[in-house]
């Protein structure tokens, strides 16, 4: 059961060729909560026990000497790297080599880890901060840098990381700031501090803004609401003005006609002129006018 409990773990532990430093960190811990890491460390010799041995003693000769611990040792090894890579490594006896191996083989020798090293540096000196960003975001961006600078063995000081977002942030965290220089010394104050201070203007920012956003939504239905009123009072208001002018251009019509040359008036068309020159009087019976306006209609 103990040793079942001792590989249960191991699996999140797998190295694929990346990450190497963050993988021999995270082995090194492993290996050495259960007491294998001096096998991976130290290729000892077994020495002889001295006289009248404790018991922790004798238990600890013998697992040197049947090699128990680095079998374990060994066995954590190969099951904690890719099949790819324990390909490679397969063929090597001893712990120590196999840990050697990995080491050389992906940590690399002093002159490329200074060249990583340099080129992370460069990358966290040209990081700034995006409008679209969180101060959660970009913290965690710069942090993700730090890490794998410490890894390769380089100091590094949060004082830099806290210069670093200081300098960065857009304008908007400028009120933050100003109350911090004002009240703390800016040489002294924490990573963890900063963060917080920013992250609670931020969240007060996105706050008023959710109000802001609130209240205007009633105004905006409201308007529109009155926009919709006037525009279909204007409409209407267009329909009547239309027939209005429709009429006048009507009654405009008529009144541009020019008179008829028989009876002088306007408003009917020349056949329905009652002094037209076919027309015939039945009171009369003469020519060029009809009885509605004979003046013989009225004598007897």
């Amino acid at each position: 059961m103990e040793a079942e409990s001792s590989f249960s773990h191991i699996s999140s532990l797998i190295f694929d060729g990346q990450n190497y430093q963050l993988w021999a960190v995270k082995m090194e811990t492993y290996l050495d909560a259960l007491d294998l890491w001096e096998a991976v460390e130290d290729d000892y010799e077994v020495h002889p026990l001295p006289n009248n041995p404790t018991v922790a003693q004798i238990k600890n000769h013998k697992e040197r000497k049947t090699r128990k611990s680095k079998a374990k040792a060994k066995a954590c090894l190969f099951a904690a790297i890719s099949t790819t890579i324990f390909t490679r490594i397969m063929s090597l006896k001893s712990t120590k080599d196999v840990w050697d191996y990995l080491k050389k083989e992906y940590a690399g020798d002093e002159i490329i880890r200074g060249m990583q090293s340099l080129n992370l540096i460069r990358e966290f000196e040209l990081q700034r901060m995006k409008d679209s960003e969180t101060i959660k975001e970009y913290s965690d961006k710069l942090l993700g840098i730090v890490n794998k600078v410490r890894l390769l063995g380089i100091d590094f000081s949060d004082c830099r990381i806290v210069e670093k977002i200081l300098v960065t942030v857009p304008e908007r965290y400028e009120a933050s700031i100003t109350t911090l220089e004002n009240t703390k010394d800016l040489s002294k104050i924490i990573l963890a501090e900063l963060i917080n201070a920013l992250q609670a203007q931020e969240q007060r920012r996105l706050m008023r803004q959710d109000r802001i956003f609130e209240g205007a939504l009633p105004a905006k239905h409201q308007e529109y609401g009155k926009k919709k009123y006037f525009k279909k009072y204007q409409l209407s208001s267009n329909e009547n003005t239309a027939s209005n002018i429709n009429q006048s251009k009507g009654r405009n019509s008529k009144r541009s006609c020019p008179p008829y040359q028989h009876c002088g008036r306007i408003g009917h068309p020349p056949f329905k002129c009652r002094k037209r020159p076919d027309a015939k009087c039945n009171k009369c019976n003469q020519l060029g006018h009809e009885a509605v306006i004979c003046k013989n209609k009225f004598q007897i």
